[in-house]
């Protein structure tokens, strides 16, 4: 279900106050990993350290942290457990959190005490939605159809000189890579469809907040 334009999938259990996924495997073991809001509030993750496999954590400690140019936090466990695995390739590629946080982006496998589970004291998305849609309007969290790797807040320039400049970052973009433009011309929608029929690049999604138009444009060629 997406609640404020940010994604919580129905088989995953929530604690919010860390910003964390789990989804249960076993009665004593599961998956976890961060968030749409977790992902958005960090910004483009560019490293993701572990702890060492076998660890024993306690509830709210941390079993990995997490970086981007803006940002340092951790992720932390909801529950007391050993830390049995976790994803290498965020360590490689860790923006896969970012693009696919409940998916490609999960972050470790985890098992507890039969004794402490954590389905007690965990949230589904749908049991939430007021808590989590609080969160998200109080941290100021913006969710978009894909991650952007790029930012252009155009704030009080036409949107002709923005498509040059547009233009100019996608030459020098790599294919499948995104960017977030934003923009006050009131006739933006407009020149930018415009704009995608005639380079062919796509625009993944076009939000109107106040006065600002946000758009997701994606790199295909």
């Amino acid at each position: 279900m997406q609640i404020e334009n940010c994604e919580f999938p129905d088989n995953v259990l929530l604690d919010l106050e860390n910003r964390i996924w789990l989804k249960v495997t076993s009665s004593t073991s599961a998956t976890l990993g961060i968030t749409s809001v977790h992902s958005a509030l960090a910004g483009r993750l560019r490293q993701v350290k572990f702890k060492p496999l076998g660890t024993n954590l306690k509830r709210n400690q941390s079993l990995a942290s997490v970086e981007s140019v803006r940002y340092f936090g951790v992720v932390r466990t909801p529950v007391d457990c050993v830390l049995v695995a976790v994803n290498s390739s965020l360590e490689n590629e860790p923006k896969l959190a970012n693009d696919f946080p409940y998916a490609l982006g999960w972050f470790a496998e985890i098992s507890w005490n039969v004794n402490d589970d954590p389905r007690k004291v965990l949230v589904s998305a749908k049991d939430a939605v007021q808590e989590i849609r609080e969160q998200i309007r109080t941290l100021r969290v913006r969710c978009f159809s894909a991650y952007p790797d790029h930012e252009m807040w155009e704030i009080g320039v036409e949107c002709a000189a923005v498509l040059v400049r547009l233009n100019e970052l996608l030459d020098d973009s790599k294919v499948n890579e995104v960017v977030h433009v934003v923009s006050d011309d009131p006739i933006a929608d407009i020149e930018m469809e415009r704009w995608a029929e005639e380079t062919g690049q796509v625009i993944l999604e076009s939000r109107k907040e106040s006065k600002l138009t946000h758009f997701i444009v994606k790199k295909v060629k």
